[in-house]
């Protein structure tokens, strides 16, 4: 499984992933609204999917808002369907 890295800037970030036969990275996108952050998209390049990489990324972001105690609005499809697939994040979301 790669390594996730972050990219954290005052309004906007990512989570990001190398991904073996590719050029390009997954990612995991998010945009700062208060003490929120958006979700706002998430992508894995072809060579990567169906290997768990988009859920590492949600359990990146899903571990820094606990640890740093905000909360996400899931307005990327991936991210909406992993919430309503994960009842135990509800305390999560904005």
């Amino acid at each position: 499984m790669p390594e996730i890295l972050r990219e954290n800037h005052t309004t906007h970030g990512a989570y990001l992933a190398l991904v073996t036969g590719s050029e390009r990275k997954a990612f995991l996108t998010w945009k700062a609204r208060g003490e929120a952050r958006i979700a706002d998209h998430t992508f894995v390049p072809p060579e990567g999917r169906s290997q768990g990489i988009a859920a590492k990324l949600l359990e990146a972001l899903i571990a820094d808002a606990r640890q740093h105690g905000f909360k996400i609005v899931p307005q990327c499809s991936y991210v909406a369907a992993a919430f309503r697939r994960h009842p135990e994040w509800a305390d999560l979301l904005a």
